[in-house]
Formats: C-alpha cells, sequence, structure tokens
C-alpha cells in the first residue's frame, strides 16, 4: 500500500506547531535533484523508504502506477520493489531510508 501525506501542507501557522512525520530508525538520507524532463531511472531501494519532494512536482511509478506529487508531499514505498521518477518541473527531494 502506498500513502501519500500532504501533512506540511495542511498544517496552519498558528503560535508554534510540532508534529511527528516519521518515527523510523533511517540509515541515510538522500538529496535528488532533477531537471524538468529529466529521468531517475528504474532502479529498488535495499530498504523501505519515505520520499518528500521539498521543491517541484514528480511522477513516481511503481507497480505499473504513477503517482503525482507535488511539493511538501511525503510518499512511502518498500524495498525490492522497482520504481522511477520523472520531473514534470525542475524538483528537488528527499529519500529517507
Amino acid at each position: 500500500m502506498y500513502l501519500t501525506n500532504n501533512i506540511l501542507n495542511q498544517t496552519p501557522y498558528e503560535g508554534l506547531k510540532a508534529k511527528k512525520i516519521l518515527d523510523i530508525e533511517a540509515k541515510e538520507m538522500l538529496h535528488i535533484s532533477l531537471e524538468a524532463n529529466a529521468v531517475f531511472p528504474k532502479h529498488s531501494s535495499p530498504r523501505d523508504a519515505y520520499l518528500l519532494v521539498l521543491e517541484g512536482k514528480i511522477i513516481f511509478t511503481i507497480n505499473n502506477t504513477d503517482y503525482t506529487l507535488l511539493k511538501h508531499q511525503i510518499f512511502s514505498f518498500p524495498k525490492d520493489k522497482d520504481h522511477w521518477v520523472k520531473a514534470i518541473q525542475n524538483s528537488k527531494f528527499l529519500i529517507i531510508r
């Protein structure tokens, strides 16, 4: 099951707000930058992972399904599943795994 989380977009500016987004034992965090129309070729992750879009718009394809992800959305996906990413706009995102 794949989940998209919009907590960053939905949190209002009201004083101080602190919310736990993830509770995982991450081993690494990767920063990816893709120019518009560039493709991060098909690959798989060695661990369950989360993708956090910092800016731009991407299409994340896994199990023959396209997920359009926008700035501040979080997407989770399992290890050992082939996937690839295409940038619709200049985009930056983090992979946490």
